[in-house]
């Protein structure tokens, strides 16, 4: 049964903690898949993506592409990858379901710890997934660097 890690983000951009996550994700062999609600954004996290450093290059595309099943990272508004991932990573409030975690490695759900809707969107799926029996772990930046604040 997969895992879900909820991702507290105060201090660092979205594009920047993405790459972590993405880069330690391939790292595990895993093939991740992004699910964002707004295309317009995941056009943005795909131009960063391509902006790394050469040798940081992170294989990835946007979902609609002829060669979808082959990505080992996938940017999506769909709820079903199809790049069979191991890992899903949800932002800004993009559902997940705890049968879909439960098929995965794990699951990532990272949110602006400085909008509000953001954080009640969290909070309501922090409650749904636990509830559901989904082992969860919290990770907060608000000291500046990330430590695990809850773990259930």
């Amino acid at each position: 049964m997969g895992e879900v890690f909820f991702y507290h983000l105060t201090h660092s951009p979205l594009e920047a903690t993405l790459r972590q996550l993405l880069e330690k994700s391939l790292a595990q062999g895993w093939r991740v898949a992004v699910r964002g609600q707004n295309a317009a954004l995941l056009d943005r996290l795909d131009g960063a993506l391509w902006l790394g450093a050469e040798d940081g290059f992170l294989p990835h595309g946007r979902a609609g592409g002829a060669h979808d099943a082959e990505q080992p990272v996938l940017l999506t508004t769909q709820p079903v990858a199809p790049n069979r991932p191991d890992c899903l990573v949800c932002i800004e409030g993009a559902p997940i379901a705890a049968d879909e975690i439960a098929a995965l490695a794990r699951a990532m759900i990272l949110f602006d710890g400085h909008d509000g809707a953001a954080l009640s969107s969290a909070r309501a799926q922090w409650k749904a997934l636990t509830g559901a029996g989904i082992k969860a772990k919290y990770w907060s930046e608000e000291s500046g660097r990330w430590a695990m604040k809850r773990d259930t």
